[in-house]
Order: structure tokens, then sequence, then C-alpha cells
């Protein structure tokens, strides 16, 4: 990320100018059902009247030592939750979640498990897009305004976790939930549309059902909730925590 406070410093000039010139403000946006946003500079959450509270921050915790090499339950589920093709060309195609391996060279441990956006409190893809169309709601649930993404992709190189795609081809069979669009950047949204019903990400509910029970998903700001008794009791980790990102997506184990 060499350069980037300059890079931050034009980019910011040049947000403005955009929304001057384009005229954009506070607008509302309808996703989905019960999915309900503000296209800039903030979003609302759950719906009109239930806006989301930063008193709540959801997040993941992943047990790495109960994600086996040859589970891929998480990302089989995130792609028929919400429309993404599962066995494409990752140098084209979209992908929310992908299973990462890893080894240690010295001690010869490896590893294997899910990353996906990092859902992070100082969001590096937020700094840099010029249009707000990348944006973090109140709970920490970071998104993208496919009303406002222009495709310039600032985002995907901010991005340390290569955690965004662009769409570069046309799409069909859509999910109302899940809305898409050729010529835009995407990425994980912890399944906003489930979790704004009180459901679970589709990632979490597959690993419980057809996996090992690896992720856990819960409010980081509850100390009672069992994600945050985990995080409390466990040495967790963050990916790149070097870069004082603070994700939301924690790691056991690593």
């Amino acid at each position: 990320m060499t350069g980037l406070p300059h890079a931050k410093h034009h980019i910011d000039k040049t947000r403005r100018q955009f929304l001057k010139q384009a005229g954009i403000g506070v607008s509302t946006i309808v996703l989905g059902s019960g999915v309900t946003l503000l296209a800039y500079p903030e979003a609302s959450a759950r719906s009109p009247d239930q806006p989301a509270s930063s008193s709540i921050r959801w997040g993941l915790l992943i047990d790495v030592n109960k994600c086996t090499k040859e589970c891929t339950a998480c990302v089989s589920a995130c792609s028929a939750e919400n429309g993404w093709k599962l066995d494409g060309d990752a140098r084209v195609d979209a992908q929310w979640i992908r299973k990462l391996e890893v080894k240690n060279p010295e001690t010869g441990y490896q590893a294997s498990f899910p990353v996906m956006c990092q859902h992070c409190e100082k969001p590096a893809c937020v700094d840099v897009c010029p249009t707000g169309a990348s944006f973090k709601r109140a709970d920490g649930i970071v998104l993208v305004d496919k009303h406002t993404c222009i495709g310039c992709r600032y985002c995907m190189i901010a991005c340390p976790y290569q955690a965004r795609s662009f769409i570069h081809q046309p799409l069909s069979n859509q999910k109302s939930h899940a809305p898409r669009g050729k010529g835009t950047v995407e990425s994980c949204t912890l399944c906003v549309h489930r979790v704004d019903r009180d459901q679970q990400p589709a990632c979490v509910a597959s690993c419980e059902k057809d996996g090992k029970g690896a992720l856990m998903f819960g409010d980081l700001n509850d100390g009672e909730s069992e994600i945050s008794k985990r995080v409390a009791k466990f040495a967790t980790r963050q990916i790149r925590e070097d870069l004082g990102l603070d994700p939301g997506v924690r790691y056991q184990n690593l």
C-alpha cells in the first residue's frame, strides 16, 4: 500500500468533484426485500424504521483446526445463496469466498481456511471509493452500492485481502436479494439479507449442517454473545492485523 496517502488525497478530491458534477446526495435505494440502503454516505439497516446500530458489530470467528482441506461447504453455500458461479474462471468470475491453503516452511504446519471480505472497522475500500459506492453500515457490514459503483476498481487495489471481484460477464438468473451488475465490483455481504432477518449467513449455517462447525457468527460488541466469549477466552488473530484495519473476521488456531 505504498503511496496510498498521496493517492487517497487525489481520490478524495476526485470524489468531491464527481459528486458535485453528478449531483449525488443522500438517497434511499431498495436492494431487495427487507434491505434498504442509503446511497451516500451511510446506509440504513434491516428496514427504514429499524436502522443499523453502532451498538452492534457483526463478525465471524473461524476455527482453523476444525476447517479441513476437503470441505468446501461454506463456498458452495455462498455460491448457491448469492448466485455467483462456483466453477467459473477465477480470473474473470466473481468469488465472494475462497478456501486458502497456507504452510509454515519451518515447522511444516499446514492449514486450510476460508477468506472473504473481512468487514474491517476501517475499510481501505471505503477510503478510496470516489463515489461512495463502497460503504460500511453502522453495524460493521461493508457493502457495495451497485447503483453508484462506476467500476473504477480502486477498492480492489486497496483491499489487502483480494476479497473483491469485478464482474466482466453479462448476468442472468440473479437472486433478488443479492443484486449484481456487469461492470461493477462485488464481495461478501455477510449475507446481509439474512442477517437483517435475524438469520445466520449462509456459510455459517452450511458449516454447521454440512461442515465441521468451524464458523461462528455474532455480535462482537455483545460481551454475552458466544462469539465474544470465545474471542475473550481463546487467542485469535486477524489477517494482516499490522495494517490497523481491525477486521471483523477473526481466526482461531491460525
